[in-house]
């Protein structure tokens, strides 16, 4: 059978193997390889006798030099009962393989892990005919997008969104040929980085021409049910949703009974199958786990009795054992039945800020706005970015919901500037737990800021001025950064001013996002236009009535999408008379 064909039969059993029954996943590879004891020469093998670096450790690099001991991992794990197995490829990325000298056998690492998995998987369904899933692992690298290498500037990244896209799409790539049936996004510690493997991995289908399952897995560092660049359970979901993933869950870093109340929360918000596999509980004095398998079992059995969780696991500590008794106490249990989640717009910082019907109205602050604010605008012309900040944070404190930053001047490097401004905030949690706004004329601008910002931001703006190609290719990849989108009143011929203009555009705008590019009508923020009154001009009379009526259409013909408005346009031609502005805004709204 060709092997496309083959993994999409597993992708339909998968998907009514889930439905049926709580699905159990193998425990830690690392923990299972390191109790072998395996030595410097037993890494190496014949082929890296004489590597330049020490390879003690670098589990990946086994799948090359002793293949045989990998497919042991696999048949032991299947032997305790495992449903799932993951390949051994958590670090075969380029960052994390560059540590020992391999990381232009990133590619062959990943398909050998996967090949190894699957040829194990094989023989297992052809003695018994049950059917076993791989699972290719791509784990976090070793650098992050989110947090600074150097403690005086932390504005600094050691790589960018881009790089890091490209090296988990070679992974993933990889993986896919060699066998693996769906890919794991794991052990996330820093969204953003999770955000490039996403983009990879959408790029993949793109070339596959279908979508490969996805399981995306966060990890929540401590008792402040945070992760380590400092989002909430909430955040993070908002912030990986728009993969649209097979599973999400979370695994690592703590017990199951430390790490439950986080799952249980993702089980409540998320819309699809959840996964959980946690750690043997919390690390002893001397590194090692003392949790047995039947504490760690007792965890998850009452995570299946509550209906919370559709696949179970082990991650650090856990072995074999831990799988069997996995496997034995959710046996005949009814999997988590995926949840109908209210439709609302989801955006996240490290806080998430969810907006639906009930919500009243969102305070954007537009002082970090080189062209709204003198002072900012002096501030970044003069590389004083850290006066800048202390700009953004007052915006948060004076009770911004979202901060816009826009960096279009021209004898700026607007590009620089956006990605620059965006990361020094990334390192403020007071104010990166705010959404961000990424406002910019220039795309490459707007991808500046969406490559440097972790949660979901919103773009400001995209539109039809330039017609419906770069529109839809603009909001694909605001799509794949993992945008919220505003869209300007424009189209090819010119900007709406009419009631009726305003609405034709909206209408056509919102059928594009959301038949060809697969955007939620909540994901849409329609912007239609306030215009400025008291000009002396008639014509300009009924601005402020017409932008009102539009929004009351909006909200009667297209349910779901937002609106917004720059409410300071309105009363642009009283500029100078603060007195006369606050009182036609305060009427006005």
């Amino acid at each position: 059978m060709d092997p496309n064909e083959a993994r999409r039969r597993r992708t339909h059993g998968l998907d009514a193997d889930l439905a049926a029954r709580i699905l159990v996943k193998d425990g830690a590879t690392g923990t299972l390889l390191q109790s072998l004891q395996l030595t410097e020469a037993d890494f190496r093998g014949q082929r890296f006798a004489h590597h330049t670096h020490d390879l003690r450790g670098a589990n990946d690099v086994l799948c090359l030099s002793q293949p045989d001991v990998v497919r042991q991992m696999h048949r032991t794990y299947l032997e305790a009962g495992a449903d799932i197995v993951s390949t051994n490829s958590f670090t075969a990325n380029r960052p994390s393989l560059a540590d020992y000298a391999l990381e232009e056998l990133a590619a062959e690492i990943n398909h050998e892990a996967a090949r190894l998995a699957r040829g194990v998987c094989d023989e297992a369904e052809e003695a018994d005919g049950i059917t076993r899933y791989v699972l290719g692992s791509l784990g976090p690298t070793t650098v992050t997008a989110s947090i600074s290498p150097d403690v005086n500037d932390p504005g600094a990244r050691k790589i960018g969104f881009r790089q890091l896209a490209d090296d988990y799409l070679v992974a993933a790539r990889a993986l896919v040929d060699g066998g693996a049936d769906w890919l794991a996004i794991e052990t996330i510690f820093d969204t953003l980085n999770a955000k490039a493997a996403i983009f990879a991995i959408e790029a993949l289908w793109d070339e596959l021409g279908y979508r490969v399952p996805l399981l995306i897995s966060g990890t929540i560092t401590d008792a402040s049910g945070r992760t380590l660049n400092g989002q909430t359970v909430g955040a993070f979901w908002s912030t990986v949703r728009h993969a649209r993933p097979f599973a999400v869950g979370l695994n690592c870093a703590l017990g199951g009974d430390q790490l439950r109340p986080y799952a249980d929360e993702l089980s409540r918000i998320a819309d699809t199958h959840l996964s959980f596999y946690p750690n043997a509980g919390l690390p002893n004095a001397f590194g090692g786990y003392d949790e047995t398998p039947d504490e760690g079992a007792a965890v998850l059995g009452g995570m299946a009795h509550d209906g919370t969780v559709n696949i179970v696991g082990g991650c650090c500590g856990t072995g074999p054992d831990h799988v069997r008794a996995n496997k034995e106490i959710v046996s005949g249990l009814k999997p988590r039945a995926i949840p109908d989640v209210p439709h609302k717009t989801r955006l996240a910082g490290l806080d998430a800020l969810d907006i639906d019907e009930d919500s009243l109205f969102v305070n954007i602050g537009e002082r970090t706005n080189v062209t709204g604010s003198r002072k900012f605008a002096r501030l970044i012309a003069e590389g004083d970015y850290e006066t800048a900040v202390d700009i953004a944070r007052g915006q948060v404190e004076n009770g911004a919901q979202v901060v816009d930053i826009n960096m279009d001047e021209g004898m700026l490097d607007s590009e620089a500037a956006m990605e620059r401004f965006v990361r020094l905030l990334a390192a403020e949690p007071d104010i990166a737990r705010v959404p961000f706004m990424i406002d910019s004329s220039k795309w490459s601008v707007i991808e500046a800021g969406l490559g440097s910002a972790q949660g979901r931001p919103i773009v400001n703006s995209v539109s039809l001025k330039e017609g419906e190609a770069a529109f839809l290719e603009q909001a694909r990849l605001a799509h794949r950064y993992g945008a919220a989108v505003v869209v300007m009143g424009f189209d090819e011929d010119g900007q709406a001013e009419t009631v009726e203009r305003r609405l034709e555009i909206g209408h056509r705008a919102v059928r594009l996002l959301t038949e060809e590019v697969g955007f939620a009508r909540e994901d849409i923020i329609l912007d239609p236009n306030i215009f400025a009154v008291g000009t002396g001009l008639p014509e300009h009379d009924d601005y402020a009535v017409a932008f009102i009526e539009s929004v009351r259409r909006i909200k009667d013909e297209l349910p779901g999408v937002l609106t917004s408005g720059g409410v300071s346009n309105l009363s642009f031609s009283f500029r100078g008379n603060d007195p006369v502005r606050e009182a036609i805004h305060a009427v006005f709204l």
